[in-house]
């Protein structure tokens, strides 16, 4: 993570080795969120979908990481979230994706709240490959 004048300029990769990791990344999503100017309730979901993408790595593919950006499109500006492992994948995911699924002990809202949460969701996964998720919140 690059600070020019205490505010996050660059792309911001968090490796995730450990469950505790997702704290920097929930940490780090806040920051970021807070500096580019979405209200609070913004910061937490986002913080939030990140959490979830980040505790899904450890859980399900051991380690991996996550990496944060601030995005540009047109006259818009918006901040980036990318999970990625070389776990074993996602067998369907269209099943995953659906509410309340879940092949742990989780609630099983991971993935689904990840794809309400954020504007923009795209995940691509490839058993025994691992997976990729881009998701993006535009403010």
């Amino acid at each position: 993570m690059k600070l020019t004048n205490n505010r996050i300029t660059e792309d911001t990769p968090i490796d995730l080795v450990e469950i505790s990791d997702h704290a920097q990344v929930v940490y780090t999503v806040r920051r970021l969120t807070a500096q580019m100017g979405f209200d609070e309730t913004q910061q937490s979901l986002i913080s939030t979908a990140a959490s979830e993408l980040s505790t899904n790595i450890i859980r399900y593919a051991g380690k991996g990481r996550i990496t944060l950006r601030i995005v540009h499109e047109e006259n818009r500006e918006g901040v980036e979230i990318v999970a990625q492992d070389e776990g074993p994948g996602i067998k369907n995911i269209e099943e995953a994706m659906k509410e309340h699924f879940s092949k742990g002990n989780g609630l099983g809202l991971g993935l689904s709240s990840v794809r309400r949460i954020m504007d923009d969701f795209d995940i691509h996964s490839k058993p025994g490959h691992g997976t990729r998720i881009v998701a993006r919140k535009w403010r």
